[in-house]
């Protein structure tokens, strides 16, 4: 029961934090299932991308019902996703403990930068069409699924500026592109992650209804903040969690 609620709490910050800036709740998760029950660093990951694919088929279920999501560019880019999210997870099994934290750190500084880049980036959005625009989802897909595999993310943090930037698509259009690609992009993760022996079964109790409460609480809230604030302090504490994963000693 004790092991339930610290769970289900961080899965309601993860979900909270994620709502808030329009982030998927793996960058929070996955410290503070390090952090506080003391999970290695590659249970955290797979752990984390089996809970993100239930949030992931209700964020698409909730874009669906609004119109936002284009069907065809989410099959483009869960075409190549599903193969590089189980090459992902492959390579975040067989690297170090050390190793996997500071490319995990590195990633958190990466979605940093990309969070406060987040209301220029239009200024440079390309508008592909046709054959160009299908490449340009299927090459998407390549790297996000190797990044969701590898860093246990659902993968919309970079997925939706690549489909924004250079696919013309519009930002509410994309992120349920990109929730709805997740879906077997990340199960393949997570299934591949699961066979690693590499989820802890008995968190998902707590963590999956977490976040799908956090998600809508920080989605209510977004509304009623200021957005440049929330992604400057959010960005912080990214970043200064971020370089310390990167300064993980390597063993003597």
């Amino acid at each position: 029961m004790h092991l339930n609620i610290i769970s289900l709490l961080i899965g309601l910050i993860a979900g909270l934090f994620g709502g808030l800036v329009g982030l998927g709740g793996g960058v929070v998760m996955i410290p503070l299932m390090v952090g506080f029950l003391q999970m290695s660093q590659h249970k955290a990951h797979g752990t984390s991308l089996v809970a993100l694919v239930f949030t992931g088929i209700s964020g698409a279920i909730t874009y669906a019902l609004k119109g936002s999501i284009d069907v065809i560019a989410s099959i483009l880019i869960a075409t190549t996703a599903i193969f590089t999210a189980r090459a992902g997870a492959h390579y975040a099994h067989a690297l170090p403990e050390w190793k996997l934290k500071r490319a995990f750190g590195a990633f958190l500084i990466f979605v940093s930068v990309l969070l406060l880049l987040k209301p220029y980036l239009s200024f440079f959005m390309v508008s592909a069409t046709g054959f160009v625009k299908m490449i340009v989802l299927l090459i998407t897909g390549i790297f996000t699924g190797f990044l969701s595999g590898m860093m246990g993310v659902g993968g919309g943090t970079v997925m939706v500026p690549a489909m924004v930037l250079l696919a013309g698509i519009g930002q509410h259009t994309a992120q349920g592109i990109s929730l709805l690609a997740m879906i077997p992009a990340g199960g393949v993760g997570a299934f591949t992650h699961w066979r690693l022996g590499n989820v802890t079964t008995n968190l998902l109790i707590g963590l999956i209804p977490g976040i799908f409460l956090g998600t809508y609480v920080g989605g209510t809230l977004a509304h009623l903040l200021p957005d440049n604030i929330l992604r400057v302090i959010f960005a912080i504490v990214l970043i200064w969690t971020g370089f310390r994963y990167v300064k993980t000693p390597a063993p003597k």
